[in-house]
């Protein structure tokens, strides 16, 4: 009986739920009710304002910080570009203006809410193409543009004041969902909180990482009551740290909101006038909108005058839409008698009414938001993966929301090829086959490996197809020590790099060393201002070759910790040198400066420029005699003719000229009535569109017309030149080579 009851208790049991889908029903409802809280349906207005702000901010910025107004010199042929993908090469110059002019349509047709969809691609495309095409120009707030055009391609963002709304009557003033603001909140939030969490670093905390903003105007009030070494410390990295760290808190909650209004404002305000950063600090001031009730705008514009309400969104009743969830209570049910009416009339049916439960798009929708979130969380914490792009820093500076924490001086770079059939040593300009003339790619080992790769292919013109490339590139984090970043005798060319692995030809960063700094910061105190100093620091084993200008006349070295060798090549002598010990070094001459301690060395160049000190001197009495002579009179012509004997054979008379022309220049432009200055700074922008159109439409045209774009380019450059403006610089598209030594 018993063994029948346990069977019987056997054929009785039933698949569950759980057993056939993997989870629970409670936890399948709690799924429901998280999709329908991101499906609430919200007022459109907020997100609408946003639209059209980014749009217009975009419309402004694609000409300047973009590139588009300088395309021409920034894309060229034979010149090495650092993309993110190998595979990515920029198009002809011509088709690059047209990539450009696809990109500023899309921002207008978001700005206006026209053919939406297809306005977020025209802008997003070229966007990330343009912005994956070279990491040098890499930084957050590019970044963070190009994640905002991704989420407006999401969202419902035509909604509200759109040429859309106004063609397509389903379109027109309908309910988002609620994650459409959830996603663009959490973004804001995100770079806020996650650029105080890496701010959150000792070079930060400690002030190393950005000095002397305090002397920047907008310091001026806070400079009443401390000291510029106050204001850096408290005010910029302290008070920065705080902001970074709470501001998403305080926008979030409506008691805070207010206050963070005022701090974060003034935050955006100030940089946008310490930075050329284009227009993030405004594109971050119109995010903290969305933050507000959604219905904000129709607030705000119902006490507008009737007069305005002309041109202003309409303010009728806000339509059920289908991407939204709603309750049944706010659905009120249909009236019999008045469906069978319109069942019999031959107006068309009742609009299908919206949906109450979750339907597998809002399921859908809501999980590519929860992976957006998810890939956002992570990716700025993601260096254990990427370690191929980890250096002395984690990651490329971009999308790690590490604003300003790391500050780079390079000291020296030197790049040596050795042609292998013939053993000749030659050198090339740090900025050969580069139009770039900042050095950011010298401080990546994934960019040093791609610029080496390109010279080696673009030396084969000088008939050095077989070469060995060797970077020494030297520089200092966070004003530490002068050091280098890659192994000097490594062969670039040969090395290996891969982005999930670590970078094996990577030297690390002193970090031992960072208690040093205050040291050195006493050192320099104690200097006049005539003398400089550099610091540097240098692993066992490997060597400095240096050469002292004729200029620096009095040069020293002295040792700070370690030990090291002096060789002076041209003399064939050799020093060594401990802690504490210094020596002259001759002028015009190389020497190079060894390591031979089993711990790093340290040590300081003292140099006085000789010639600097006798050009201010020359400068000084010149500006003197001109400043009196400039309105000479008869009874000055003996100071007169002074000046001119004196100064008739002095090789830097028109280096004073230009010098002195250019600060009366800066002291006119000061003295400028407001409204003068401001026309000055329209004439300026008005160049830059105009020139950008003009290069659209001539791309346009000699494509249409079969047109050779080359020579269009040259007549824009003629009339430019003929109009006063200097066209832009052709970067050098050659390689500047000294062979042998």
């Amino acid at each position: 009986m018993k063994e029948k009851k346990e069977r019987k208790v056997q054929t009785t049991n039933k698949p569950t739920f759980e057993s056939l889908f993997g989870f629970s029903f409670d936890e399948c409802k709690r799924w429901r009710s998280f999709v329908t809280l991101l499906c609430r349906p919200m007022d459109p207005a907020s997100l609408g304002i946003m639209r059209i702000v980014f749009g217009l901010l975009m419309v402004i910025d694609i000409p300047q910080e973009r590139g588009l107004g300088h395309a021409d010199m920034r894309f060229q042929q034979n010149v090495c570009y650092f993309p993110f993908f190998n595979f990515l090469q920029p198009l002809p110059i011509q088709w690059m203006f047209i990539v450009y002019g696809f990109m500023w349509l899309g921002a207008f047709g978001i700005m206006i809410g026209f053919l939406y969809r297809l306005s977020c691609i025209l802008f997003m495309v070229p966007y990330w193409y343009i912005f994956l095409l070279d990491k040098t120009s890499w930084n957050n707030h590019s970044y963070l543009y190009g994640l905002i055009s991704v989420m407006f391609f999401l969202c419902d963002a035509n909604r509200y004041w759109s040429v859309d709304g106004l063609l397509w009557k389903s379109c027109r003033n309908s309910h988002v969902p609620l994650w459409n603001y959830t996603v663009f909140r959490f973004q804001v939030f995100l770079v806020y909180f996650y650029a105080g969490i890496k701010k959150l670093d000792f070079d930060w905390m400690f002030g190393y990482s950005m000095t002397n903003l305090s002397k920047k105007w907008v310091f001026d009030p806070f400079r009443l009551i401390m000291t510029d070494d106050q204001i850096d410390l408290y005010i910029v990295h302290l008070g920065g740290l705080i902001l970074d760290m709470f501001a998403g808190f305080l926008l979030f909650f409506d008691k805070t909101r207010p206050l963070a209004f005022f701090f974060v404002g003034s935050f955006h305000f100030m940089n946008s006038q310490m930075f050329s950063i284009g227009m993030f600090s405004y594109t971050m001031l119109a995010t903290m909108l969305i933050y507000c009730y959604a219905d904000w705008p129709r607030l705000l514009f119902s006490k507008c005058p009737q007069w305005m309400k002309i041109v202003l969104p309409s303010d009728d009743a806000i339509q059920t839409s289908s991407y939204c969830i709603y309750s049944k209570e706010d659905i009120k049910p249909d009236n019999r008698k008045k469906k069978e009416s319109e069942s019999k009339s031959k107006d068309p049916p009742l609009k299908k009414p919206p949906p109450t439960v979750p339907g597998y798009g809002h399921q859908i929708w809501t999980f590519i938001i929860l992976l957006y979130i998810a890939t956002q969380l992570f990716l700025p914490f993601s260096h254990g993966l990427t370690k191929g792009y980890n250096n002395w820093t984690n990651g490329l500076y971009g999308y790690s929301w590490d604003m300003m924490v790391h500050r780079w001086n390079t000291q020296h770079i030197r790049i040596t090829y050795v042609d292998k059939k013939t053993g000749d040593v030659g050198y090339l300009a740090p900025d050969a086959f580069n139009n770039e003339r900042h050095s950011r790619w010298s401080a990546h080992a994934d960019m040093v490996k791609q610029y080496g790769t390109c010279l080696a292919d673009r030396l084969k013109q000088y008939d050095l197809g077989d070469i060995e490339l060797y970077f020494d590139i030297w520089k200092s984090l966070n004003q530490r020590f002068q050091q280098r970043m890659f192994d000097p005798r490594v062969n670039i060319l040969e090395a290996e790099w891969h982005p999930f692995k670590r970078t094996s030809f990577v030297e690390p960063l002193l970090v031992d060393l960072s208690g040093w700094r205050e040291k050195l910061d006493q050192i320099k105190d104690q200097l006049d201002n005539h003398t400089d100093v550099v610091f540097v620091a240098d692993f066992p084993g490997l060597y400095l070759e240096n050469f002292v200008q004729e200029d620096l006349s009095n040069t020293s070295i002295t040792v700070l910790a370690g030990e090291i060798l002096v060789e002076l090549v041209d003399k064939k002598e050799n020093y060594t040198l401990s802690v504490n010990q210094s020596m002259q070094l001759p002028p015009n001459e190389f020497h190079n400066v060894h390591t031979i301690s089993e711990v790093p060395s340290c040590y300081m160049y003292l140099f006085v420029n000789t010639t600097d000190i006798d050009y201010e001197k020359n400068f000084t009495e010149y500006e003197q005699y001109f400043n009196m002579t400039k309105n000479c009179s008869d009874k000055c012509a003996e100071a007169s003719s002074n000046f001119t004997k004196k100064f008739a054979s002095d090789p830097y008379r028109d280096l004073y000229d230009q010098r002195i022309a250019k600060r009366e220049e800066r002291q006119q432009k000061i003295q400028l009535p407001a409204w003068s200055r401001f026309f000055k700074f329209i004439s300026f922008k008005f160049d830059i569109f105009r020139r950008s159109f003009t290069l659209i439409g001539g791309a346009v045209k000699c494509m249409v017309l079969q047109q050779n774009f080359e020579e269009f380019l040259t007549s824009v450059y003629e009339s430019e030149s003929s109009a006063g403006n200097s066209p832009p610089e052709q970067g050098t598209s050659h390689a500047e080579i000294s062979v042998d030594l």
